[in-house]
């Protein structure tokens, strides 16, 4: 019987370690900071929406989970909710313009708002993505307008 109580001890302070764990280490992660991380690659919009368009698996090796900087036109700028999204539009498709979607951080919001048709800015974003129509950037900054 006291083999199975000291079993128990051992299995109930592996418990206590394994929450330990992942209360400090996973829980309590520190979130990276989208705003001030530098660009991979800074790159003109139409060049990395042409490389997603021509050859998505090489692109996605390249791009994804990488924080990259744009340069180019904008084309609109969509509000849903509280997201601002920047838009580069590069062709039409089936379900309407094909391009490149960065949506912004909260500080951006009014920034993005701001900005008119066919201004040049460069923005930085997290590129998580191809969908087959549009290169998909999240927690975007504005880095410049021209």
């Amino acid at each position: 019987m006291k083999s199975w109580i000291r079993i128990g001890l051992v299995l109930l302070f592996v418990a206590i370690l394994t929450g330990m764990y992942i209360y400090f280490f996973v829980y309590n992660k520190k979130h990276p900071d989208f705003e001030s991380e530098p660009a991979v690659y800074r790159l003109n919009a139409g060049t990395v929406f042409r490389s997603f368009r021509n050859n998505p698996e090489a692109a996605s090796r390249i791009f994804n989970g990488k924080m990259i900087g744009l340069t180019g036109p904008v084309n609109a700028v969509e509000q849903t909710d509280s997201l601002v999204t920047v838009v580069f539009v590069f062709g039409q498709g089936l379900f309407g313009d094909e391009g490149i979607r960065c949506t912004m951080l909260p500080k951006f919001n009014d920034a993005a708002r701001s900005l008119s048709t066919n201004e040049e800015v460069s923005i930085k974003g997290y590129c998580t993505g191809y969908n087959e129509t549009d290169v998909i950037l999240e927690q975007g900054s504005i880095v410049g307008i021209d």
